[in-house]
């Protein structure tokens, strides 16, 4: 039983090591704080052959080619908006792991919101609706005493 524990545990460790295998060594910039700036910006980018990774998280030879293109721009002198601009000028902004707000993609961005507005708008004067109808029904008990009430009243 323990060394079921055991070689759990072992399993679910190298689990979570595999994803940093994901930058190879010969990939690594000489200069930690441009190396920062790339594990930033392609912590952003999604791999499009996974497509639910980033491509420092991939192994895929795409992703790879794609944090590569990262560091050589970087090491070019692009700010981190020129790389991020760059990269979505390529592949588009599906490559953008957290897309940018923009009016071309608003209504994706606002259509749940506008959808539960028009839902709860809806059932609202539904329901008002249904509550004027009922308040114009009358039982037979109502309506035999307004017939009394006005037979009264014609006399």
């Amino acid at each position: 039983m323990r060394l079921c524990r055991f070689l759990s545990v072992v399993l679910v460790l190298l689990a979570m090591a595999l994803p940093s295998l994901a930058v190879q060594p010969d990939e690594v910039l000489k200069d930690p704080v441009l190396e920062a700036r790339a594990r930033s910006l392609s912590a952003g980018l999604r791999c499009m052959v996974c497509q639910n990774q980033s491509i420092d998280d991939s192994n895929a030879d795409l992703a790879r080619d794609l944090r590569i293109l990262v560091r050589e721009r970087l090491q070019a002198g692009d700010t981190d908006a020129e790389v991020l601009d760059y990269v979505v000028a390529r592949y588009g902004e599906f490559v953008l792991l957290r897309p940018r707000f923009s009016w071309g993609n608003a209504l994706l961005w606002l259509t749940p919101a506008i959808l539960l507005l028009a839902g709860i708008g809806y059932a609202f004067s539904r329901s008002r609706a249904h509550n004027r109808q009922r308040a114009q029904e009358l039982s037979d008990d109502e309506q035999a005493r307004l017939r009394q009430i006005l037979q009264e009243t014609e006399h």
